[in-house]
């Protein structure tokens, strides 16, 4: 769809009224601050969720995506970083100075074969809206504070955000917000979003075996077989399986299995997936798959060797910035807890969570059975005006939500304290 012909359809939202900002005709609440601000740039918002969806790129590769943002930002008369903290595809624009920071997060990452399957075009354009919006509401009070877009590279996979992380993107941040889409098929009646999201803590795993070649037919007792503990290990983690708790997963692939039948695989190896409630919990189950490569090595003579990949921490998201959402958006429309197929998987926003208080809401968009996220219909779903509108809608929350944080001591305080909470729980494995 051409951008310049995407009529621009006033929000009109219901959610509490303040005071914040004096124009010629009276006084403004920072809702229709908010209001007016997205209206006012949807053609710019509905440019980046268009030109993202429609040029899918992969991990780290986001070219064109950072560069349709700096070019947007730009035009708006933001100051923007590109390149950002050492990343090729991340950028960051801030606005305000002094108080508290709050942060956006934009995801765009693709995935390989099927495009924005996991929706990242509307993560992109809900947080380039809830920028925007709480940008207009800051600069329109006067008051100290900042508002920070950053472009997060790789959540695919790549673990971009652990990169901004240890580069210290999100140093003293009050609160990092973002909305991640799901199938809307899974939510009930009026509902079509989530606040308070869960998601599972992974411990990433290549495991590479170490044999001995030979030829299969003629010398086949002088080969170590890689194969054969591959092979014994995958059975032993299947059998495993048995043992774990219900929100538990271990799932692997085998990347490297030999080149040729008659040829005893050397080298091969496996990638495997740990996923469990807490960052420990992955942790300690990780052990228990260990050991099942620790004895197929054994069995077979093979020597072995794990190198860890991206893991990701459980998503921890902030009860009082959770029960702000619900109470900001359309009445009814926001449940605060998910059901249990709703969103699954992992994310490096759970990473976020452990350096700062973190959001990580969800929304429905328009699917079918069998079209969850990381499916060819989920991505057909995530490029419509419906999936659109659904990203804004929750762009304007979390807007609000920014402004609470920013202009509310008590509720910034109690946001704090409540993470700080948390994070002596999850250090006990809570």
């Amino acid at each position: 769809m051409d951008t310049e012909n995407h009529e621009a359809v006033p929000l009109h939202l219901p959610t509490r009224e303040k005071v914040t900002a004096e124009t010629e005709t009276g006084p403004r609440t920072e809702t229709q601050i908010v209001d007016d601000e997205l209206d006012s740039r949807r053609s710019n918002i509905f440019s980046i969720h268009k030109d993202i969806h429609s040029n899918p790129e992969l991990a780290y590769e986001e070219f064109k995506a950072h560069d349709a943002f700096i070019a947007v930002l730009e035009k708006l008369g933001f100051d923007v970083t590109p390149h950002a903290h050492g990343l090729e595809t991340a950028f960051s624009t801030e606005v305000g100075s002094e108080g508290r920071l709050v942060i956006f997060n934009a995801e765009y990452d693709a995935l390989p074969g099927i495009g924005h399957a996991c929706g990242h075009n509307l993560i992109a354009s809900s947080s380039f809206a809830a920028f925007l919006g709480a940008a207009a509401a800051l600069k329109a009070s006067g008051k100290p504070g900042r508002v920070r877009l950053l472009g997060t590279p790789a959540e695919e996979g790549g673990g971009g955000k652990l990169k901004l992380i240890a580069a210290g993107a999100y140093t003293g941040a009050a609160a990092s917000l973002m909305v991640h889409p799901g199938p809307g098929h899974k939510l009930d009646g009026n509902v079509r979003g989530v606040a308070f999201v869960r998601m599972l803590a992974n411990v990433k795993m290549r495991v590479y075996f170490t044999g001995r070649e030979a030829h299969a037919a003629i010398a086949p007792w002088d080969g170590v077989n890689a194969l054969d503990a591959v092979c014994l290990s995958y059975n032993a983690v299947s059998m495993l399986r048995q043992q774990i708790r219900p929100y538990e997963r271990i799932h692997g692939i085998f990347p490297s299995a030999g080149e040729r039948p008659n040829v005893t695989p050397a080298e091969c190896c496996v990638e495997y997936y740990i996923r469990s409630q807490t960052r420990t919990g992955a942790e300690a189950l990780w052990q228990r798959v260990l050991k099942c490569f620790e004895g197929a090595a054994l069995a077979t003579g093979c020597e072995m060797r794990a190198e860890g990949l991206n893991s990701y921490a459980d998503v921890r998201p902030s009860a009082p910035l959770c029960s702000e959402y619900v109470e900001v958006m359309p009445k009814g429309t926001v449940a605060y807890a998910e059901p249990a197929d709703f969103l699954a998987g992992s994310t490096d926003m759970g990473d976020v969570c452990y350096a700062c208080p973190g959001f990580h809401g969800a929304f429905g968009i328009d699917t079918q059975e069998g079209e969850a996220n990381h499916t060819k219909g989920f991505a057909a779903a995530a490029g419509t005006d419906d999936s659109f509108e659904r990203a804004m809608e929750c762009g304007r929350g979390m807007a609000l939500v920014a402004w609470r944080v920013l202009s509310d001591d008590d509720f910034a305080e109690k946001v704090h304290r409540e993470w700080v909470e948390d994070m002596k729980l999850a250090a006990e494995g809570k």
